[in-house]
């Protein structure tokens, strides 16, 4: 196991089981190691440290053809390094929500995304760190007609 930081593996933020599936190996560059390293000092520790309890990354660093394979966008911060997805569960504390709301008030953030879920919890969260310029972008994916669209939060 490569430690990036205090709680983070980069194993569990290379992790896919469509990866696994499609026989794709998803391996960072060592320039994606260090965006990686970046988000996790910036984002995943302060929530780890402040809710005290394991956060569970759903889809981290995803290699271009592995991306393409679950129709992410062809610009996702998540083939640089730069981007992870939390999915804590359902009935859990904290929720989707606590983390959202914590790191919309506290964690400096490129695009903060509530995806899907219902108006008061997420199906999983999307957060980005860009080392260049963080927009703070909060935005909420929604479904219409069958595609993904991005509204303002």
């Amino acid at each position: 196991m490569t430690q990036i930081s205090k709680h983070l593996t980069l194993e569990e933020l290379c992790y896919s089981a469509t990866a696994i599936k499609l026989g794709i190996v998803n391996v960072p560059t060592p320039a994606q190691v260090a965006n990686l390293k970046v988000l996790a000092d910036k984002v995943f520790e302060p929530m780890r440290e402040h809710f005290g309890v394991p956060i569970h990354i759903s889809s981290g660093y995803r290699i271009l053809n592995l991306n393409q394979a679950i129709k992410g966008s062809i610009t996702s911060q998540h083939c640089r390094g730069e981007a992870m997805d939390i999915d804590m569960g359902n009935n859990t504390k904290p929720s989707n929500k606590d983390l959202f709301d914590y790191i919309k008030k506290n964690l400096e953030f490129d695009q903060l995304i509530w995806e899907f879920g219902t108006d008061k919890n997420p199906e999983w969260i999307h957060v980005s760190y860009s080392s260049v310029k963080n927009r703070k972008k909060i935005l909420k994916a929604v479904k219409l007609n069958g595609r993904t669209h991005y509204e303002n939060f």
